[in-house]
């Protein structure tokens, strides 16, 4: 095989992938069979693209042929089954009817299928961690390889991750549907947080030596974007794209020419991407016309959008940023959100006047080994110009991350309140 044409296919499998799965789980009923499918139809493209070169339409090549592998399959389970004769005629008249389902299925509510595979790959019956990696590799189309490889985590750990998965869905019958009423509102709730979860991972990653993952953030993003053109009435979901699209937009301001970390306040921001901030306003603005009091992820980007709008560190409206962050806190208290409006307080009102709200998080148990907690603390405590105090913060933070990145400018802002 040629490197174009394993090239082709890569890039074919990458895009079609999804939708083949997604429609497949529709006809099928389960999502681990549909993504063997899936694989079949993948290995047949490339036992045969090299010589008959890549269909005008590969899409539907790969779901005609993962159909045909469906109905080979289910006829043979069929014949062996009769040969054992042990579930009787009920099995038989079941699997006569899958391979009807197959024969019969069109490719039509393309759109839909994706949605619902988003809403199972997410489902709530399934633990964070296998909703990440189940997400990943169904819908962003990632190897398992990949997968383990962007988190640290050995390869076995996210196969035995998507097998438990696929395992547990098909034991639950979760069904392949999109669901509705409040059930709707909580499984959502469970997409915008798997998906910001890989867009959080790539753009500040827990460990390892790398400060940023690009390739998550992309991936987390194309998620995004996906299910905003599924969901187009969903407020939350076109804030979680605002969010994205603005913080993606200083990707490149965020890491100096030696891979160093460049904070928000310090960034070049003729290097922040223009168009990515123009397409987060306008998911922002699309979740306001919707009307309702702003969600979490909306309100997270109408901060953003603060920073985005500000041409300078010294215009941002830091007093505006503190009123989202009051009203984040009462949608969704918790201690990470009131450490952030403490930062923004000692923006807005002083270095006083936050360190006073960090210290109240002092004894929180949940931020016990938070590193951000010692980090903001010692950089009030540095404008106040308590060095020593900042100093002993700015270790202990960079004796509590993970990611070699961050520990190297938290000792070298350790380093600075010495001088």
């Amino acid at each position: 095989m040629t490197a174009d044409t394993h090239s082709a296919i890569d890039a074919v499998w990458r895009i079609e992938s999804p939708r083949l799965i997604a429609g497949l789980t529709r006809i099928v009923r389960d999502v681990g069979l549909a993504e063997d499918l899936a694989q079949d139809a993948l290995v047949a493209a490339l036992e045969q693209w090299p010589e008959s070169g890549v269909p005008d339409n590969p899409g539907a090549w790969l779901m005609t042929t993962a159909k045909h592998r469906g109905i080979d399959r289910l006829r043979r389970n069929e014949r062996l089954e009769r040969k054992h004769e042990e579930l009787g005629r009920e099995l038989e008249v079941q699997q006569e009817m899958a391979v009807a389902d197959l024969e019969t299925a069109t490719d039509d509510d393309v759109g839909d299928d994706l949605l619902r595979l988003m809403f199972i790959s997410c489902h709530p019956v399934l633990s964070p961690e296998a909703r990440v990696a189940l997400t990943l590799r169904l819908l962003a189309s990632l190897t398992t390889e990949e997968i383990a490889r962007a988190f640290l985590v050995p390869v076995s750990t996210i196969a035995q991750r998507i097998v438990r998965a696929k395992r547990t869905l098909t034991e639950a019958r979760v069904p392949f549907e999109v669901p509705s009423g409040s059930e709707l509102d909580a499984r959502l709730g469970s997409v915008l947080q798997v998906i910001y979860l890989v867009f959080n991972e790539g753009y500040s990653a827990t460990a390892g030596d790398d400060w940023m993952r690009a390739g998550l953030c992309d991936d987390a993003l194309r998620l995004g974007r996906i299910l905003a053109g599924l969901a187009p009435k969903e407020p939350e979901v076109h804030g979680l794209v605002a969010l994205m699209e603005i913080q993606a937009s200083r990707t490149r301001a965020r890491v100096g020419p030696s891979g160093e970390i460049v904070l928000l306040l310090d960034q070049d921001r003729a290097r922040w991407d223009p168009l990515l901030i123009h397409r987060g306003l306008a998911a922002l603005e699309r979740a306001e016309k919707l009307g309702g009091a702003l969600g979490p992820y909306a309100l997270q980007a109408a901060i953003a959008a603060c920073h985005a709008r500000a041409r300078t560190a010294a215009e941002t409206d830091w007093t505006r940023i503190v009123a989202l962050y009051d009203a984040l806190a009462q949608l969704v208290p918790s201690p990470v959100v009131e450490l952030n409006r403490a930062v923004a307080h000692g923006m807005a009102f002083g270095p006083a006047a936050g360190l006073e709200l960090v210290d109240a998080l002092g004894s929180e148990p949940s931020l016990k080994g938070y590193h951000l907690l010692p980090s903001a603390r010692g950089d009030l405590l540095a404008k106040l110009g308590r060095s020593d105090e900042a100093r002993t913060e700015f270790e202990r933070a960079a004796s509590l991350t993970q990611n070699a990145r961050e520990r190297h400018l938290l000792l070298e802002r350790a380093a600075a309140c010495s001088r």
